[in-house]
């Protein structure tokens, strides 16, 4: 009959298109993608086996009996199926104590085949041809049965042992309800049917079975989220659609078209604008399909997402900032949008004993413990999901406790440094495209959370620099207003000291002089001799403590140049006449004659004549005592005066000239020669003559004498 051929044609059509989407399916492990295939082939043979047997004349008992061997392939495959399906969603393999029964009862089928005692002969009836069974077509119909409801049994225990809400728990269910529907319909027609009524009427509509179990178990790895079905029939829409409408568009201009060259009479257009036509429609179809796409998407893929655009996305918020929080937060919310996440959030080890957390609004929080309990299971293992867990499970009560499904060790240099943790999703449960996904962003959430670890480390380490450059900047701050206040107390004393010590040496001096006059009687050359010394001694203490009041001024601020009229040339002649008596113990002498074209200056005559006084007194101090001469000299030059005492002495060692104008320096052969210098005259003396804008004149060669003195500009 004629439905019997469309029937076979359309069963045959729906198996070869399900059989091109699944073996084009490269999300599905090629074991899975076989046997699949392998048990819709046997279906496809079998029925074709029939379809030959009902109308052929010659071999009926070969070719029927070839018919009882599909479905044991069938049977065969479908097994195969389970065990492949179990193993991709649990990546384990498991034999029941089902398996060996089920094997054996298939055998049992092959043997009645292999010996041809299914059929013994062919009689003619009044309906025609029929076949005479034989003890093997009952021992094949036992084992055939027996099979079927073994692996009914197989598949109810595969999925009494899978997880709840898991994947393969999805996609058992559709397995366990396509064969039982399949093996129901196929026993009834090829089997039941012909025993009731003695014929094979109908077993022309057991080819259906081919497109329960097609669609049935392509709906079960679909179901399982391994093969995307919806697509390819989505797509299929969206050519129909596209096609449609151009086809539509085309058919509308064409005959608006065609009426209008029609009413002007024009026939040779009507070539034209067809090709123009067809020539606009190519160059429409490829935006009127994206048009549709998206459409199709908004309606049927709510929850997909572009794998480039992820990446692309994904690299930008890893790069956009090196802040740890920010960078773990704003990537967890971007990861749990993408993928419908419930929450999504980052771990991270700092240190031992501390872990961070940072991710989505309200996610949960893993104790340091839990997250140690982690890495005793992971071990080397890569991504667990909450699907692979046995109910058992202590890792997976703790996910159930969190709301956790998925959870990613995060590593570097092969050492776990936290974890990405995944909520459950909001829609069902993640696809295997999800936990590639993760698996493949792994390594580069590793680098980035890595990166900014080094950097909140050296954050870290900065701020507690600061801190403690802080914390000494202020200990150094009151050292230092102590220090302050004890160097005030100091030159406070200093000052007192100096003012203090200079009116009893004035008295002393007073009295020495009156002494040595004769004022008080008659003074021998021995005692005038002790007597000088002591004036000498008391004098010089003057100057001392003069220099010393001046240091402190210095240091408090309150050094002040007075300045007015001074004769510098007299200044200077008077000094040379209060040291000659002096020099002359020394056995020495001054050799200077005053100038009379020097002008008068503007300068603070005490602080001038203590520089003057100390060259002077430098030079003796440092000269020989064999009757050498100190040249003093004053002159005047173009816009400045010019004073300078050159001595015959020690001189100053080159590598210690540098060093000279000083604070307490002195040179080491002026510590040999004067052990009680102080080392503040020619400090002062610098400071004095830099405060009149002048320069300090010196040189100097070691064991040949020195030169020091100074040049101050003549202002109007």
């Amino acid at each position: 009959m004629l439905y019997e051929y469309v029937l076979l044609f359309l069963s045959i059509l729906v198996a070869a298109i399900m059989i091109i989407i699944i073996m084009l399916s490269r999300t599905v492990r090629f074991r899975l993608r076989l046997t699949l295939v392998s048990t819709i082939l046997s279906l496809v043979l079998w029925q074709l086996t029939i379809f030959v047997a009902d109308r052929t004349i010659n071999d009926l008992i070969l070719w029927n009996t070839l018919v009882f061997l599909w479905p044991t392939m069938a049977i065969l495959s479908c097994f195969a199926f389970i065990r492949a399906l179990h193993q991709t969603q649990t990546q384990t393999s498991d034999w029941s104590r089902l398996t060996i029964p089920i094997l054996i009862t298939i055998a049992v089928q092959f043997i009645p085949i292999i010996m041809m005692s299914i059929f013994t002969s062919v009689e003619k009836t009044s309906h025609g041809l029929e076949l005479v069974r034989d003890t093997g077509y009952y021992i094949y119909l036992g084992g055939l049965i027996g099979s079927l409801l073994l692996l009914v049994a197989e598949i109810i225990v595969r999925r009494a042992r899978s997880v709840r809400r898991s994947l393969e728990r999805y996609a058992i269910n559709v397995v366990l309800t396509t064969v039982i529907i399949a093996s129901s319909f196929g026993v009834i027609i090829n089997a039941v049917v012909p025993l009731l009524i003695g014929g094979q009427t109908y077993i022309a509509w057991g080819i259906l079975i081919i497109d329960i179990f097609a669609i049935g178990l392509a709906l079960s790895i679909a179901k399982g989220r391994l093969l995307d079905v919806r697509f390819y029939a989505v797509r299929t829409t969206v050519y129909i659609l596209s096609l449609a409408t151009l086809a539509g568009v085309y058919a509308i201009l064409a005959l608006l078209l065609s009426q209008w060259i029609q009413g002007y009479g024009v026939n040779s257009l009507e070539s034209v604008v067809n090709v123009a036509l067809a020539l606009l429609l190519a160059f429409l179809f490829q935006p009127i399909r994206h048009l549709f796409d998206r459409i199709t998407n908004r309606i049927f893929y709510r929850d997909y997402f572009d794998s480039e655009t992820f990446f692309s996305q994904l690299n930008r918020k890893l790069t956009a900032t090196n802040d740890l929080e920010n960078l773990m937060r704003s990537t967890a919310t971007y990861i749990a949008d993408a993928l419908k996440a419930e929450q999504a959030f980052f771990y991270i080890y700092r240190g031992e004993d501390v872990g961070l957390h940072a991710g989505t609004n309200r996610h949960r929080k893993l104790a340091l413990k839990e997250a140690r309990e982690f890495d005793r299971v992971i071990g080397e293992k890569g991504m667990i999901s909450i699907v692979e867990l046995e109910e058992t499970s202590p890792i997976r009560r703790l996910m159930v406790s969190h709301r956790i499904a998925v959870i990613l060790p995060l590593r570097r240099s092969g050492v776990v440094i936290g974890y990405f943790v995944l909520g459950e999703h909001r829609q069902g449960v993640y696809t295997r495209r999800d936990t590639r996904l993760l698996e493949t962003v792994a390594d580069e959430l590793g680098i980035a959370i890595q990166n900014a670890l080094s950097v909140q480390e050296v954050r870290d380490i900065n701020e507690n620099l600061e801190h403690r450059i802080a914390v000494a900047t202020k200990e150094l701050r009151m050292s230092n207003t102590q220090l302050r206040k004890l160097d005030e107390a100091k030159d406070e004393f200093i000052s007192m000291a100096s003012h203090q010590l200079r009116t009893p040496l004035t008295s002393i001096k007073g009295y020495i002089s009156m002494i040595i006059e004769g004022d008080v009687g008659k003074v021998t050359p021995q005692q005038k001799h002790l007597l000088g010394e002591a004036f000498m001694s008391s004098e010089r203490m003057v100057r001392l403590i003069g220099d010393f009041l001046s240091v402190s001024r210095l240091q408090t601020g309150k050094f002040i140049i007075e300045k007015h009229e001074v004769n510098i040339a007299k200044l200077i002649q008077q000094e040379v006449d209060s040291l000659a008596y002096t020099a002359q113990s020394r056995g020495l002498t001054f050799e200077y004659k005053q100038p009379k074209n020097i002008p008068l200056l503007q300068l603070d005559e005490n602080k001038i004549q203590q520089v003057v006084m100390n060259f002077m007194d430098n030079a003796m101090y440092y000269s020989k005592s064999d009757g050498g001469a100190i040249t003093i000299q004053l002159k005047k030059k173009a816009h400045a005066i010019e004073f300078t005492v050159k001595d015959t002495g020690i001189g100053v060692p080159k590598e210690e000239q540098a060093k000279l104008f000083s604070k307490f320096f002195r040179a080491e052969n002026a510590r040999r020669q004067r052990p009680d210098g102080t080392g503040v005259g020619l400090y002062l003396a610098k400071k004095v003559i830099d405060a009149h804008d002048g320069e300090v004149i010196f040189s100097s060669k070691e064991g040949k004498g020195s030169v020091f003195g100074f040049s101050i500009p003549i202002k109007k």
